[in-house]
């Protein structure tokens, strides 16, 4: 599919009187790159909220200097270490059930802390489990642990993943973690994003999840921002659509 594609599904939108909302998940930051440089002019130059999911325990100081000169940026907690605790065999996962639920929980209070303390006000205590894998006995733990968020991958299938715990996932992913982790390509990731704003249209996901889009700076090519370029420029200027805040995502 070609952007075309997408301005077709945004007219459709439009046509029924309705406004596509997104919103836009990064992940793995931990300290300023150029990768992130790259990011925060693109998220500048458009003018679109981003969530930066931060690594609590490899945190670094430089990545402050970005948040605040990005006003765009809010900061979400992305596990703790971003260490895989699985069995040998199993897929990876930090937040699984191989471990005391009391130290996981443990663990993701201090991540929490920390990054508040770093980042204050422009922290939002929305977990971003790695590998987007966590076991129910910790999401069922995380608003103890002053969490309100929870944000993985796929369509959500209800609005609270537990009791005060709002999810609000990302949707497309544009690269091949199986492939060489590479740019899936534009057409191939503007399929997966019409497909998701179709779906909502017709009501068979929630159409109040904001449609969402998952980067991850470190690994993005040129191509790669590009695509993300074009598609914040494009959305922008649509009047079917609309990019929120994490905050705003997570009321809607």
């Amino acid at each position: 599919m070609t952007f075309a594609g997408l301005d077709d599904e945004l007219a459709r939108w439009a046509d029924a009187g309705r406004v596509a909302t997104f919103w836009w998940r990064d992940d793995d930051a931990v300290a300023t790159t150029p990768a992130l440089a790259t990011l925060a002019a693109l998220a500048r130059a458009h003018d679109v909220p981003v969530a930066l999911a931060a690594v609590p325990a490899a945190l670094e100081d430089s990545l402050a200097a970005t948040v605040v000169a990005l006003p765009q940026c809010t900061v979400v907690q992305h596990g703790h270490a971003h260490r895989n605790h699985a069995p040998a065999g199993a897929k990876s996962c930090e937040l699984g059930s191989g471990r005391p639920l009391a130290t996981v929980a443990a663990e993701l209070g201090a991540g929490r802390k920390r990054l508040h303390d770093a980042f204050g006000s422009r922290f939002l205590p929305l977990l971003v489990p790695p590998w987007n894998r966590i076991d129910a006995t910790v999401v069922a733990a995380l608003p103890s642990q002053g969490f309100v968020g929870l944000s993985t991958f796929g369509p959500r299938t209800a609005r609270e993943a537990a009791p005060g715990l709002v999810r609000c996932n990302a949707h497309v992913d544009p690269i091949a973690w199986r492939d060489g982790r590479r740019f899936v390509g534009s057409d191939r990731a503007l399929d997966e994003f019409v497909a998701h704003l179709a779906r909502r249209r017709a009501g068979t996901v929630d159409a109040n999840e904001p449609t969402g889009l998952l980067t991850h700076h470190l690994v993005f090519d040129a191509e790669a921002w590009r695509f993300v370029g074009e598609l914040l420029a494009r959305t922008r200027r649509h009047p079917a659509a609309r990019w929120l805040a994490v905050a705003a995502a997570l009321g809607a």
